[in-house]
């Protein structure tokens, strides 16, 4: 889709991040939620760290059983430079897995009703911030970004 020049890459938060928003052609689900009152007691929080090796960090989320996930329109497909992953790689003692030649990788697929980038949770933007060693990207904290990022989140929850 990309090499057919129907859809572009779109700058992310930093040079090494990049966009391709397309359609959902998988019929993947929305991974959030907006909080109303009446799924506001379905949100559940809990201490999680995504890798051995990060600090576990207070998350809270709707459970799927609870609060049914409708199919996204786009999916967001980030992808980080190959240098970046070759950094966050080393920085964390992650084996590398990456196809040496690609200049870009897949870091997520987010499944989503909008095609431009939603603000990311206000925890990975901390977590950045601490840098690679804790499972960042090393980006300090944009301030802005981060109001931005906790209005957004203040009325959504990731469904899992």
């Amino acid at each position: 889709m990309y090499h057919a020049d129907k859809f572009h890459l779109v700058d992310g938060y930093a040079p090494f991040c990049k966009h391709l928003f397309i359609p959902n052609f998988v019929g993947a689900k929305l991974s959030t939620a907006a909080i109303t009152n009446s799924n506001r007691k379905h949100l559940i929080t809990e201490y999680v760290a995504r890798t051995p090796t990060e600090l576990p960090v207070l998350v809270r989320y709707f459970p799927v059983e609870k609060v049914q996930p409708q199919v996204a329109a786009y999916l967001d497909v980030i992808l980080y430079s190959r240098t970046q992953i070759q950094l966050e790689n080393a920085a964390t003692g992650k084996p590398a897995e990456y196809n040496e030649t690609a200049p870009w990788g897949i870091i997520y697929v987010k499944a989503q009703d909008v095609d431009y980038e939603l603000p990311m949770d206000p925890i990975t933007i901390l977590r950045n911030g601490l840098g690679k060693e804790e499972g960042g990207s090393g980006v300090p904290v944009d301030k802005e970004a981060y109001h931005r990022s906790v209005e957004y989140w203040a009325h959504h929850a990731v469904l899992q």
